[in-house]
């Protein structure tokens, strides 16, 4: 245990905290909203979805994957807390390094914690972590200066950017964009496979999977049978060109107490204008309308907010992304083992 002071300890969350948890991640919540409340939006049934997630948390024997809740407590009542869970390692990565650690962004501390409440939080956090055997550790920001100066301080660097745009639909669809077809699936694969180069090569944190094509081939084919999401491509299916994906907002990057059913995510997205990490190609105008027409998708599923998933270190597609009217509005910054090359 570390003590942020003489009377604070850092223990595991238990279910007889779940009360003073819920009034600290809804103060937690409202911070959030503050940066962006289209993106960050409160749902109307917060509190009782942060009791939902929680009490399944901290009482489920049968979970899809481990997370870990730790609180500051100072004898008589909780100052602070942190999540953290095991990253599963998306099937086309190779997770050379075993399940990442991930330090989720509803981890807060209240106004007046005593000093050190945050760093302790942190330090406890990546032990449990290390303990569950992860050599990596990932930890999320999205609001909070302390936050951000404990992980700047602690060895963090930031990995992947998440930004984020809320005037959807008003550039429309070029013609020059379509709807993905069966047909479009080995092109949809190369292209992914370029993109994936381009990813290794920002940092080996993404090695790739030797069956990554089949099995990014076998997940776009299903992806097509789904309704809930838009894939798009330019070029003919012999020669495709670069392609999009619109899907729905996930749990990963939102605590429950958000409604985002209003937001939705770009991951899977390439065109060779941004081959070059360092420099993008023709303005990215193509890159661009494949944005664009994401958009207009989501806007069309009503939805308000986009937010798209870039590496850090990919600065022609962030270039691309700001000029489209794109800002950060969370990081992902990665810490690891001092026995772990650096690239």
């Amino acid at each position: 245990m570390r003590y942020p002071d003489m009377h604070q300890t850092i223990r595991p969350a238990t279910p007889d905290d779940i009360p003073h948890l819920v009034e600290l991640l809804m103060r937690d919540a409202r911070q959030r909203q503050a940066k962006d409340d289209i993106l960050w939006k409160i749902a109307g049934d917060a509190p009782a979805q942060i009791e939902k997630a929680l009490t399944f948390a901290l009482t489920a024997e049968q979970q899809p994957f481990r997370q870990i809740w730790q609180v500051a407590d100072n004898g008589h009542r909780i100052t602070g807390v942190i999540h953290s869970m095991l990253l599963l390692v998306p099937p086309i990565y190779a997770g050379s390094s075993g399940e990442p650690g991930l330090i989720l962004p509803d981890s807060s501390a209240s106004p007046d914690a005593p000093d050190g409440t945050v760093e302790a939080l942190l330090s406890e956090a990546e032990d449990a972590l290390r303990d569950a055997g992860a050599q990596i550790t990932v930890a999320s920001h999205v609001a909070g200066d302390d936050w951000r100066e404990a992980f700047k301080a602690g060895g963090y660097e930031p990995l992947t950017l998440y930004l984020s745009r809320t005037d959807l639909g008003d550039q429309g669809m070029r013609a020059s964009v379509r709807q993905a077809k069966a047909d479009d699936v080995p092109g949809i694969v190369t292209r992914s496979a370029e993109n994936r180069n381009v990813l290794y090569a920002i940092d080996p944190f993404w090695d790739i999977h030797p069956e990554a094509d089949a099995r990014f081939s076998s997940w776009m084919t299903r992806s097509l049978t789904l309704q809930d999401r838009d894939m798009m491509v330019m070029g003919s299916s012999e020669s495709l060109e670069g392609y999009i994906i619109a899907q729905p907002a996930s749990r990963l990057h939102f605590p429950p107490a958000h409604d985002i059913r209003g937001t939705g995510v770009i991951d899977d997205y390439y065109h060779p204008e941004l081959a070059d990490p360092a420099t993008l190609a023709e303005g990215g105008e193509n890159a661009t309308a494949l944005l664009r027409a994401a958009e207009t998708a989501f806007a069309n599923r009503g939805m308000g907010a986009a937010f798209v998933v870039c590496p850090a270190g990919w600065h022609s597609k962030i270039e691309m992304l700001e000029a489209a009217g794109y800002e950060t509005a969370m990081v992902w910054s990665i810490k690891r083992q001092a026995t772990l090359i650096s690239p």
